[in-house]
């Protein structure tokens, strides 16, 4: 895992993204999917662009069907912002750096 952002489990969920003070981004993905190689080094460079701003955690969603489950993820890669542990917004798809951005400092304002 790059550095700055979190490896998540159904085990440390609740504390390391629902009980977590601020904007968290979470990326759902898995390791046979094409699209989430292609946004992966997008998310590494925002986790260094807003360390301090902002949390960034990534979820296999193989491994951890139940958190994918209860989200009702349908497709990967799939980010979803949580903002003092309350779902505020989500991506889905391998959007532009520039979208991306745009989406974490509109939620960062508000």
């Amino acid at each position: 895992m790059a550095e700055g952002i979190s490896a998540v489990t159904s085990a440390t969920w609740e504390n390391e993204v629902l009980k977590f003070g601020g904007l968290v981004m979470v990326d759902f993905w898995a390791a046979w999917c094409g699209p989430c190689r292609i946004i992966a080094p997008t998310v590494e460079e925002l986790a260094g662009e807003y360390t301090g701003k902002m949390k960034v955690a990534k979820l296999n969603t193989d491994e951890n069907p139940d958190v994918a489950s209860k989200y009702k993820i349908m497709g990967i890669p799939t980010l979803i912002f949580f903002k003092n542990g309350e779902k505020v917004d989500q991506i889905v798809g391998a959007v532009p750096k520039p979208q991306l951005k745009a989406k974490i400092d509109a939620l960062l304002a508000s």
